[in-house]
């Protein structure tokens, strides 16, 4: 690797992992099932694992995604909402920063766009020019991009499941008005990065080594057709600026399968390449 290319995967990093930390420092219980198959008879692991492809067999839907974060008694929450192509992993989403602890400032939206092995954020902060769009290498990021975009990408989050050693049939639940199977487990990382697709192989396989653990505990909430409606990981990483393990719960919602997604991605000449200051 040149020395250019290692200064782009450091500088790529240092961007996406800047979402976060920008948060980080300026800022009802199901019923119980011990079953280990469904009402069906199925095994819960193999239901559980085949939920991303059920996701592509829909095509695509919108989707709305929440990113909790607590360290040093401090706990902020991003949300985000958008549309998911399942089938050319394309996403696209507005992803919304919480105020200052005062109160007093409000932070642009910031516009992300998903694609397999990238990230592309505009409105990313100071130094970037307002037309211009911040490209990140996310199999480069420590932790695949499950967590410092602010957001999970629900495709990648649909993969982590591919990798579920334990599932449990909690019961039956509604979802937005939908009527879900709920399950609940621990995947392993490594284990999915193996069976996940192209898209997310590599970015699976970094996170698997730069959590805490590469053991992610979930529920998650399936529809008839097997489709995933709810989805909830609990993340656990190491804050490089304070040392501290950061704990992380990213819940995606995905609703409207079908909905028509138009994505472009940015060319050559509308990204940023150059210093992003630290805010």
């Amino acid at each position: 690797m040149t020395e250019r290319q290692q200064h782009r995967r450091r500088h790529g990093a240092g961007v996406a992992a800047g979402v976060l930390c920008l948060c980080l420092t300026g800022s009802g219980c199901a019923k119980n099932g011990t079953a280990a198959e469904d009402s069906r008879g199925r095994d819960s692991v193999e239901v559980v694992r085949r939920a991303a492809d059920a996701l592509v067999g829909a095509r695509s839907s919108k989707t709305r995604t929440s990113m909790e974060m607590a360290t040093g008694g401090t706990r902020v929450t991003i949300r985000g909402e958008g549309v998911y192509d399942f089938r050319k992993q394309l996403g696209q989403l507005k992803v919304l920063l919480p105020q200052d602890p005062a109160g007093a400032t409000a932070h642009r939206p910031i516009m992300e766009l998903l694609a397999p092995g990238a990230l592309y954020m505009k409105n990313r902060g100071a130094g970037v020019p307002a037309n211009k769009w911040v490209r990140v290498d996310t199999r480069s990021l420590s932790d695949g991009n499950l967590v410092t975009g602010g957001a999970t990408d629900p495709f990648a989050a649909a993969e982590v499941l591919r990798g579920a050693r334990t599932a449990t049939y909690v019961g039956e639940e509604d979802v937005a008005g939908t009527s879900v199977r709920h399950y609940r487990g621990t995947a392993d990382l490594g284990f999915a990065a193996q069976d996940a697709s192209d898209g997310h192989k590599e970015s699976l396989a970094a996170a698997a080594k730069g959590f805490a653990t590469d053991q992610v505990p979930f529920d998650v909430y399936l529809d008839e057709a097997g489709r995933i409606r709810k989805i909830r990981h609990r993340f656990s990483f190491v804050n490089g600026q304070q040392g501290d393990a950061v704990a992380v719960a990213s819940t995606t919602l995905l609703y409207d399968f079908g909905a028509p997604v138009d994505v472009r991605l940015p060319d050559g000449d509308d990204i940023y390449a150059g210093k992003i200051a630290e805010e």
